[in-house]
């Protein structure tokens, strides 16, 4: 089996959204993916232990590194991303809470067409990729590893969209590569350099796709910094008339509705045993360097004793 995407978190400075983006990370992704937490010094005392907590006992290849000085959020993910160099790398809001499977789905429809740059999964505020309303915000699933058995059924097809939304995202690296990065001179947000990079994407002959059997949720949709969607809209003129009419044609209501309907007549889980349990006890007594470990020094971002207060 192929190793699994990089995972980037962009550490924030909520610290009860960062534990439970750790937590749900912990249990929906499997042992050894590589994780790189990047703290653009958001982190406080607080979050710095929360993360020292569970880089402990974590059973992922997990590192952490923490800049002295705040760059910005584009800047320092451009910075990151860049670290990783052609490496397919999934970024993971630090507020974000993905389902189990959530990687190897996404790793999967990156695979299946080489046209592929971004996969997306479903969200409950995921705007275009919202389930199980279209560009509504909907409560974070209730039973989140039913829906995930709901989710393995579900068809491979793959739908457009308009853009790569930003709870989640799987980035081609070579693709990423290509398109020369994110603009860190005209977009403070993620929200908003993640559309940009999209477009140019798009331009380029690549795809932005949904993968539907995918899901990671978030209480709140993605927000852009101010100003940075009239950059958006002088660069990319029909960019809203674009992002209004997918939502009102709404062409992926036929997936949505196989999803809802998946989820009704699941069946009760198949037993098994704990495999983390097992997992995160090696891990907390043998943890080896990671390629973020690398990219990190490669950058001079390092990990700090403790956060700055």
């Amino acid at each position: 089996m192929a190793e699994l995407p990089i995972v980037v978190v962009p550490v924030g400075s909520d610290d009860d959204a960062l534990d439970a983006c750790l937590a749900a990370l912990e249990t929906g992704t499997p042992a050894g993916t590589r994780v790189w937490l990047a703290d653009d010094a958001q982190a406080g005392p607080r979050g710095y232990a929360i993360i020292e907590r569970w880089l402990a006992r974590t059973a992922l290849r997990a590192d952490y590194t923490r800049r002295q000085r705040a760059i910005g959020e584009v800047a320092h993910l451009d910075e990151i991303l860049a670290a990783c160099g052609s490496a397919d790398v999934a970024v993971l809001a630090t507020d974000a809470r993905p389902l189990p499977g959530w990687l190897e789905q996404l790793a999967g429809c990156l695979a299946s067409d080489g046209a592929i740059a971004t996969a997306t999964p479903w969200c409950n505020a995921g705007e275009a990729a919202a389930w199980p309303r279209i560009g509504e915000i909907d409560p974070m699933p209730a039973d989140p590893a039913r829906l995930a058995r709901a989710l393995a059924g579900m068809p491979r097809v793959h739908p457009e969209l308009p853009a790569a939304v930003s709870h989640a995202v799987l980035l081609r690296g070579n693709a990423r590569e290509k398109a020369r990065g994110l603009d860190t001179a005209s977009y403070g947000s993620w929200y908003a350099g993640l559309i940009d990079l999209s477009l140019r994407l798009s331009g380029l002959g690549w795809r932005n796709v949904l993968c539907e059997s995918a899901y990671v949720a978030r209480a709140a949709e993605g927000r852009a910094y101010e100003g940075d969607m009239d950059r958006i809209a002088a660069r990319w003129p029909d960019w809203h008339a674009r992002i209004a009419g997918f939502l009102m044609r709404d062409p992926l209501r036929d997936p949505r509705q196989r999803l809802a309907g998946l989820l009704e007549n699941i069946g009760p889980p198949e037993p098994q045993s704990d495999l983390f349990a097992a997992a995160g006890d090696e891990a907390a007594t043998s943890r080896a360097p990671t390629a973020a470990t690398d990219a990190a020094i490669a950058t001079g971002i390092r990990s700090p004793d403790a956060p700055e207060s």
